[in-house]
């Protein structure tokens, strides 16, 4: 159990039945008249969906314990990806679904990210942006544009992102995890 005052980023509650909910942000917020209280954005950990919530200031609300580990991604089993935890060489197989749009920028040796609550696997988060080789896009072509234009490149793990006309097949690109947007070149 935890006050509304002691909220912080990050922090899961469970709320409504036992679901779990992310604090995306909140605000302690003081009126002239009336009690205190606190606002926040709270999103489903399961499902994703974001939703505002007002909290009296000062009232208990359930916490859930997360272990987050930083795992490595080994392979693909079926429909499972394999990660092992580092520490422990233990091997956890999470289902298609926990891992979500992660899937799109998962290659074998990359580290992520793996929350857990009561051994259920909740989600898998990747670092901000990650490195990725173009494994194909067609040749821009000089004079097919009046600003800074952009074709559709896929990487090498099959998802399909913007890049700008100068980027060829087998460069290394910076790549956002939260937004698929192209972030620059990287030269080894």
């Amino acid at each position: 159990m935890a006050s509304t005052n002691d909220l912080k980023n990050g922090m899961v509650l469970k709320l409504e039945g036992g679901q779990l909910w992310s604090v995306v942000e909140f605000q302690h917020v003081k009126p002239g008249k009336g009690p205190a209280f606190v606002r926040t954005k709270l999103k489903n950990v399961l499902s994703g969906k974001v939703v505002d919530k007002t909290f009296n200031a000062g009232v208990k609300v359930d916490t859930a314990t997360i272990d987050r580990r930083d795992m490595q991604f080994s392979y693909m089993d079926g429909e499972y990806f394999v990660f092992m935890d580092m520490e422990t060489y233990d091997q956890l197989h999470v289902d298609k679904k926990a891992v979500g749009d992660a899937a799109n920028f998962l290659i074998e040796g990359f580290e992520a990210t793996v929350a857990r609550h009561e051994g259920e696997v909740l989600f898998v988060e990747l670092p901000a942006a990650v490195t990725l080789t173009i494994q194909h896009t067609d040749p821009g072509v000089q004079g097919d544009r009046s600003t800074g234009g952009t074709k559709p490149a896929t990487l090498e793990t099959g998802h399909e992102i913007q890049v700008p006309l100068f980027v060829t097949t087998g460069e290394k690109v910076k790549v956002d995890t939260r937004t698929s947007a192209y972030l620059g070149r990287v030269n080894d």
